[in-house]
């Protein structure tokens, strides 16, 4: 190749990065957040090549149209259970104080799912001790048990919930699970099939391969994590089916709803309608939504999240709930990377006179994250947001209480990839008790936990402060 072929090459290469800038210059803002265009556009203006592959692999905007058409038609195939169940003298909607009404009407409208009174809730913490009640459940079960989680691992915790299952299916139980494709990933290789050969139904969600047909963004991940046993029994929140010390150097806290009434059905649909996706089979018998029995005086409301609703309904329903807050609002999550909305909503509630506390992990466990975490404590900080930073394990509990009576648990954390990019479930509670509840939860975070002061952050490095400022421009993409 002469000097005259090695010019011609070079202004092609030259031009074609300068192509790729200009349209997707372009193409990249399009209903797409301005923090999101912004960190996207940074990656394709350093680096052209890279960033168009890593937007063509994970950029592109909502879940395919066919996942979202197949969606839409689960509420007919349920129809019939629907009617009976909303029918049935058990599925009412309480009254509340007119202060929760505009939370109860978003998540309603949001997530299409009501309100429902009579239910029972209770806070679990222990990790063991989590796990240990659901395996009593799933002992106790006569008709069917359905997991759906994140992580199921082929370790000591993920193997007792295992033997709970061989132990279900042995009595006639129909088990049924659901694993994230990518965040079980290690689990395929042994424990999938010595569920599948015991008799246990298992399937991937969001399965991702080069030549899959109907592969899924790697990026979009089901992160829910949900149990339901005989339509009975529900449980969601921040833990997995994974040792507490899965990760080298690390032990993991939690917290979980254990719940029982009718909102249990809403856990149920929102499974159902998982695993049509992922399987085509609609489970609709009256076993799988049987009447629901009144157990309790609380009131409850289910919201799932994620790429196929129209809206980012977590983001939604907890920028709302900040807004709506008169007294205090506290917020447990172990990653913390709000947009603008989020950020803003608490700047302004502070503003108003509430005591605003973010309870966050003081080390770690990823790396980029929490540098990009970081980065906003200061805009916290000036606005008066109290951080307080927990030291004795890696607090993964996920959560928030409004004044005295609003408690919301479930799989979402408070960063941008929970708001937009993940399938999330959260249960609301319209409850003083489970509220209180929840409180004394955090009042014990908040024993254990550093007060976080600009003081501390004056302390940092001009090359901590320039790895933060690096990764917070990436946030929208973490």
């Amino acid at each position: 190749m002469d000097s005259s072929d090695h010019l011609i090459w070079s202004w092609l290469y030259f031009g074609s990065l300068w192509l790729i800038r200009i349209v997707m210059t372009v193409i990249v803002p399009m209903r797409r957040s301005p923090a999101a265009a912004k960190g996207w556009l940074l990656l394709i203006f350093f680096e052209p090549w890279f960033g168009l592959v890593a937007y063509l692999t994970l950029g592109r905007l909502g879940m395919p149209s066919w996942r979202r058409e197949q969606l839409s038609e689960l509420p007919k195939a349920l129809a019939p259970v629907l009617k009976r169940l909303r029918e049935h003298p058990n599925v009412f909607e309480p009254k509340l104080d007119d202060d929760c009404t505009p939370a109860v009407r978003l998540a309603r409208n949001l997530g299409q799912m009501p309100i429902l009174g009579g239910n029972d809730a209770e806070i679990l913490v222990q990790y063991d001790a989590i796990i240990d009640r659901l395996i009593a459940d799933i002992d106790a079960s006569v008709h069917h048990v359905h997991l759906l989680f994140y992580i199921f691992a082929d370790d000591a915790t993920g193997r007792k919930v295992e033997q709970a299952l061989v132990r279900a299916v042995g009595r006639g139980v129909h088990c049924r699970v659901l694993i994230d494709a990518l965040g079980s990933r290690p689990a395929f290789k042994k424990l999938t099939p010595r569920l599948l050969a015991a008799g246990v139904q298992v399937h991937a969600m969001l399965p991702i391969g080069l030549f899959r047909r109907k592969s899924a963004r790697m990026d979009l991940r089901n992160h829910r994590k949900i149990a339901v046993i005989d339509g009975r029994v529900g449980y969601t929140g921040s833990q997995n089916l994974v040792d507490s010390t899965f990760k080298p150097g690390i032990v993991y806290e939690e917290l979980v709803a254990r719940v029982t009434g009718p909102i249990v059905l809403e856990l149920q649909y929102v499974f159902v309608a998982d695993w049509y996706l992922e399987t085509e089979e609609v489970l609709n018998t009256d076993d799988i939504f049987p009447n629901p029995l009144l157990t309790g005086t609380t009131p409850a409301q289910t919201l799932p999240s994620g790429p196929v609703f129209p809206m980012e309904n977590n983001q939604r329903l907890i920028v709302a709930l900040v807004h709506g807050a008169r007294h205090r609002i506290v917020i447990t999550t172990p990653y913390f990377i709000p947009d603008e909305a989020l950020l803003q909503a608490l700047q302004t509630a502070v503003a108003r006179g509430v005591d605003v506390r973010l309870i966050v992990s003081k080390k770690p466990d990823q790396l980029l994250v929490g540098l990009a975490q970081c980065s906003y404590y200061d805009d916290l900080l000036d606005a008066g947001v109290a951080i307080h930073q927990y030291t004795e394990n890696f607090l993964h509990a996920k959560h928030l209480s409004v004044d005295d009576d609003i408690a919301v648990v479930g799989s979402s954390n408070m960063d941008i990839r929970s708001f937009a990019l993940n399938d999330e479930i959260i249960l609301i509670f319209y409850d003083k008790a489970v509220a209180l509840r929840l409180r004394q939860e955090q009042e014990r975070y908040l024993k254990g936990c550093d007060v976080l002061t600009l003081e501390d952050r004056a302390k940092c490095s001009y090359a901590r402060q320039a790895a933060e400022s690096l990764a917070r421009l990436f946030s929208p993409l973490l």
